[in-house]
């Protein structure tokens, strides 16, 4: 790997629809030697020099893939600081599952095309001009946050079991649990990529998993865990998940934190306006621990890709 770039450059990438789905659009974090100013996006300001020229050439990819109804903003402090250690950082939003397209984010086929996503993200990196060149395609990585991390799992060999989300839907008559109850999700082939060779899962959603999902799982993995987890997401669920795995792999428990602990500090606008998603549990530090997850995730990926 090349030596640590001076800053990340970001360039937002568009990757077509074709027949597997529709447009994705993808922020795309990567070392530069241009000088980084502060880009806004919405309310959050992120850290790079935008459009600024790419150095080095087949370096590691990571594919960055957010949470329910999150976007690539949520875990782009992370990816900048993998930008600045010598990797490209593709952090797509999902088509009908992001803040800004919820049009599909209570279906069940979401959980289906999620894994579809990243391998069309995939497929553009190694294959468009300029990222042909600047992507090795033997060293991919994904890094995947709640949902996201439900998506990292498949992608890497894990097998959902629908029926096991039953149980979440007792007394419930919305469409997703209308579809778990239909016979069309029952027993569906899903999407692995064997193009990724390690993944960092973070606070996985849990309900569509077994100890019986992961015996196909064939590459290191780096789990995290708060402490309370959220929606879906159950630490105790994520313990089995640590079991069952039979590859190397690490579980990193997070003492005093909540689900959204593992996103970005928010700015103080939207710390008022989103308070389960930017208030931690008294004593814990945010910023101070980003400091310590972005450095164990960028030490995950150079010793495994």
């Amino acid at each position: 790997m090349t030596a640590p770039a001076a800053a990340a450059g970001l360039k937002m990438v568009d990757v077509p629809a074709d027949g597997s789905g529709p447009a994705i659009k993808v922020a795309v974090w990567y070392p530069s030697n241009d000088p980084p100013s502060p880009i806004k996006f919405d309310a959050f300001i992120l850290r790079g020099a935008k459009d600024g020229a790419v150095r080095g050439h087949k370096l590691p990819l990571v594919v960055m893939t957010h949470g329910r109804g999150g976007s690539f903003v949520g875990n782009s402090d992370t990816a900048e600081h993998l930008a600045d250690e010598g990797f490209v950082v593709a952090s797509l939003n999902h088509p009908g599952d992001t803040a800004s397209d919820k049009s599909r984010i209570g279906e069940l086929s979401i959980y289906l095309q999620r894994p579809k996503d990243v391998s069309r993200v995939i497929d553009h990196m190694i294959t468009v001009d300029p990222w042909f060149a600047t992507v090795d395609p033997n060293r991919i990585g994904i890094f995947g946050f709640s949902r996201g991390g439900y998506t990292g799992l498949v992608t890497v060999g894990a097998r959902p079991n629908f029926l096991a989300g039953l149980p979440m839907c007792e007394g419930r008559t919305d469409k997703i649990c209308g579809e778990l109850r239909g016979p069309q999700f029952s027993n569906l082939p899903m999407m692995h990529d064997r193009r990724i060779k390690a993944a960092t899962i973070v606070d996985p959603m849990t309900i569509f998993f077994t100890a019986e999902s992961f015996s196909d799982v064939t590459v290191p993995v780096q789990l995290w865990a708060s402490e309370t987890g959220f929606d879906g997401v159950d630490h105790k669920a994520i313990e089995t998940i640590n079991a069952a795995l039979k590859v190397p792999h690490t579980l990193n428990k997070i003492e005093n934190s909540q689900h959204f602990s593992f996103i970005r500090v928010c700015p103080a606008g939207v710390a008022g306006q989103e308070p389960i998603v930017c208030n931690d549990p008294p004593g814990f530090d945010r910023e101070q621990f980003h400091v310590r997850l972005n450095s164990s995730v960028a030490e995950f990926f150079r010793a495994n890709l």
